[in-house]
């Protein structure tokens, strides 16, 4: 059986009203590909808190986590992830990318130009939507 996970992304739109996208790594699962940030969501963490301390921990900076966007379930070749996407404010330091090879600040309608990570298209699709 293969082993589901619980991850929270972070949706963050900054004033010029573009969103942050991450690219993942070569080293990492599912490699260069883009997703939005975030992280496991550890026992007994509520969705909010897993979010700012992933924040904190891949990109160095402080957000407000928000509202839900989009909780949804993808299945990998490998495991199955439940991804939850949350909206996020920034309120503190610079995103920096640490386990990322580069982030990107993209407007809403440039979002479909980049090779999304399966998991986080049905969050990208809400926020075409959202137009």
């Amino acid at each position: 059986m293969k082993k589901t996970v619980k991850v929270v992304a972070a949706v963050i739109e900054n004033e010029k009203k573009e969103i942050l996208c991450a690219l993942r790594a070569p080293n990492m699962a599912i490699p260069n590909m883009w997703e939005f940030p975030g992280g496991k969501v550890e026992k007994g963490e509520d969705l909010q808190t897993a979010l700012v301390r992933e924040i904190k921990e891949e990109l160095s900076c402080e957000i407000e986590a928000q509202d839900v966007i989009k909780d949804h379930t993808h299945e990998y070749d490998s495991f199955i992830i439940q991804l939850i996407a949350l909206k996020a404010k920034l309120i503190g330091g610079k995103p920096t990318a640490h386990e990322h090879s580069k982030l990107l600040w993209l407007q809403r309608e440039n979002l479909p130009s980049l090779k999304w990570a399966p998991a986080d298209i049905p969050a990208v699709e809400i926020l075409m939507a959202q137009e």
